[in-house]
């Protein structure tokens, strides 16, 4: 099925790579207008370069509300609209309950969770103006399961977001807005290439990891009218490692 996002336009943060770079891309060949922001301009304007539909390129520091305030005027400015916001970026250093220092600690809550509920935020005047809009946050597997080869403030930051999306759904549920997350185990990019994630890895039940494209595909079904009766939901992306 081809064009099911065709009209829509898409809010994509930490688009420069990994799992970003492929929801992106899944939801342009579907006929999606991308705006592509990272903290790394340059990773943005490659793959704004590089997407079959109209893109703009965004630098955007999600710890800050004013530069994501300022990322979603120039979206709305550019397109018109904005339909879709996927909530991805994020960033992970490996830390201990023993080791864990507070610049490690507030670098990772403040990008994971804050980052993702001042985007939220952005965007909920216009949706709500508009009667419509799809969220789609990032959760992980770390937050169901205390964060094995993550660390404390990773697990504790995803655990924020699962808990943000479900209130967030209920709260604006009445105004045509549906709230998801997804929450990826262990996919092949750059964050999970670590001695950490190895163990893990053999213990999937499909038998492989997963792949960045594995949670796009998730991301377009919760971002089309195909999931329009679901919302609220933290979506599974694991190859079985953790079920519930």
């Amino acid at each position: 099925m081809t064009g099911r996002l065709l009209g829509k336009t898409v809010l994509v943060t930490g688009a420069g790579r990994g799992i970003g770079r492929a929801i992106a891309q899944v939801m342009a060949r579907q006929g999606a207008q991308v705006a592509a922001a990272d903290v790394d301009m340059d990773s943005s304007e490659r793959l704004a370069a590089a997407l079959p539909t109209e893109s703009l390129a965004l630098c955007m520091d999600i710890t800050s509300s004013e530069k994501v305030r300022s990322g979603v005027e120039k979206t709305i400015e550019r397109f018109g609209q904005l339909d879709i916001l996927v909530n991805n970026a994020g960033y992970l250093v490996f830390t201990t309950y023993d080791d864990c220092s507070e610049a490690v600690w507030d670098q990772i809550v403040n990008v994971n969770m804050k980052g993702t509920f001042f985007c939220c935020q952005a965007v909920l005047q216009h949706m709500k103006a508009r009667k419509q809009g799809v969220i789609i946050n990032m959760s992980s597997l770390a937050a169901k399961t205390g964060g094995v080869a993550a660390g404390p403030p990773y697990a504790a930051s995803k655990a924020g977001v699962s808990a943000l999306t479900i209130g967030l759904a209920r709260t604006v549920a009445e105004h045509g807005i549906r709230v998801n997350a997804i929450a990826p185990g262990v996919i092949e990019t750059a964050m999970t290439d670590s001695a950490e994630h190895a163990p893990l890895k053999a213990q999937i039940p499909i038998g492989h990891t997963g792949q960045p494209e594995d949670v796009a595909n998730c991301a377009l079904f919760l971002a089309s009218d195909e999931a329009r009766h679901i919302t609220g939901e933290v979506i599974d992306v694991n190859g079985g490692l953790y079920m519930d």
